[in-house]
């Protein structure tokens, strides 16, 4: 019985015929190349903007090292300073500024300053929107400062070793006082020396130092408080005075001045039987009124009087004389720490907040309508 649908014979039924090509996969290949046809373009581009910012970065930064460096150059010439300050213009891109003669800001420090009997350690001051005056970025004249704020320190260690020669010492106490300790050579001997130094601003431009509490101790037998107050001048220590007390031969000397008994209070009566007695004399010595008024004794008007009594007191007469001579003026300008800031040729300069602080002086300065090189 034969098919309804006939099977087609190949005229030659032992060849067989020929697989159909593959494109696939090459048409493949072909739409990934199409991809990615621009991407080294793309790269190179991209490479060479990177490089051309890099260039531009570069020239930029090399132009505000140069103007910086020419800054400091011409600050130390016109303030007369013995090292140029540093200099440090912030903003980016500074060309395009210059272009504009428009700063940003300029921070400028400069260390070692001298100010009266001082040198402040550092001066730092940010002046904010600079006008630059000039024809050109390259041919600027100078520069115009509408707001300035600073910072001025004045070091104790600086202080240490420029007042006090190694010997005297300056710390932070509080906020507005300083305390001034060491010794300090008078006629051949090394007194102790002991001070308060209050800081406050003196006006807009100044800063001002009251001494108080100077005294200088000679060992344990005498402190020496300059002034002419009762209770300033050269003064037995207590225990100085309570010794005095004990010895017969130095207590019937001191007696035996007429002016030392009136400043002691003690009755003639007491006096001369205390100078034949020495139990008499231990009943007078022995109150503890004695010791208190003995302490109030001014040696140094004793000196002028007596100066043989001196001697049986322990004291060296160059050493009182010399004393006499460092009065409290002598002595405070000594330990003097105030300093007034230059006044600026144009604008206003003015110090703010002094205060004291563990490395220093520490003083806020504000500025306006300032100018440079004009």
């Amino acid at each position: 019985m034969r098919s309804p649908h006939p099977i087609p014979t190949h005229p030659h039924p032992h060849v067989v015929p020929p697989a159909p090509p593959t494109t696939h996969r090459r048409t493949g290949r072909r739409r990934r190349r199409g991809r990615f046809t621009g991407l080294p373009f793309v790269l190179k581009t991209v490479a060479s903007l990177l490089v051309l910012a890099a260039f531009l970065t570069l020239a930029d930064r090399w132009a505000v090292l140069y103007a910086e460096h020419e800054a400091a150059d011409t600050l130390k010439d016109r303030l007369r300073l013995t090292a140029a300050p540093e200099v440090e213009i912030d903003g980016f891109p500074f060309l395009t500024q210059l272009v504009g003669k428009r700063l940003d800001s300029v921070k400028v420090t400069v260390p070692d300053v001298a100010a009266d009997r001082v040198t402040l350690a550092a001066v730092s001051a940010t002046a904010h929107d600079i006008r630059l005056d000039g024809d050109g970025p390259t041919s600027v004249r100078g520069a115009r400062v509408p707001e300035l704020h600073g910072d001025v320190l004045l070091s104790f260690a600086d202080m240490n070793r420029e007042l006090g020669a190694s010997q005297v010492t300056f710390r932070g106490a509080s906020r507005d006082r300083v305390a001034v300790r060491g010794t300090l050579p008078v006629a051949g001997h090394d007194l102790r020396l002991r001070a308060d130094v209050r800081v406050a601003r003196d006006g807009q431009r100044g800063v001002d130092t009251r001494i108080g509490g100077m005294r200088l101790d000679i060992g344990d037998l005498a402190t020496y408080r300059p002034g002419t107050r009762p209770a300033q001048g050269l003064h037995l220590t207590r225990t100085s005075a309570a010794a005095l007390a004990r010895e017969t031969r130095r207590a019937r000397a001191v007696l035996a001045v007429p002016s030392v008994v009136r400043a002691l209070g003690v009755p003639d009566s007491a006096v001369r039987e205390a100078q034949r007695s020495d139990t008499a004399l231990s009943r007078l010595t022995g109150r503890p009124e004695f010791v208190r008024q003995a302490m109030r004794l001014n040696l140094l008007d004793l000196a002028l009087a007596h100066p043989e009594l001196l001697d049986r007191l322990g004291l060296d007469p160059a050493l009182l004389g010399a004393l006499s001579r460092l009065t409290r003026p002598v002595l405070a300008d000594r330990l003097s720490l105030g300093f007034r800031l230059p006044e600026p040729p144009s604008g206003e300069l003015r110090l703010r907040d002094v205060r004291v602080v563990k490395d220093g002086i520490r003083v806020r300065v504000e500025g306006s309508g300032l100018a440079v090189g004009q």
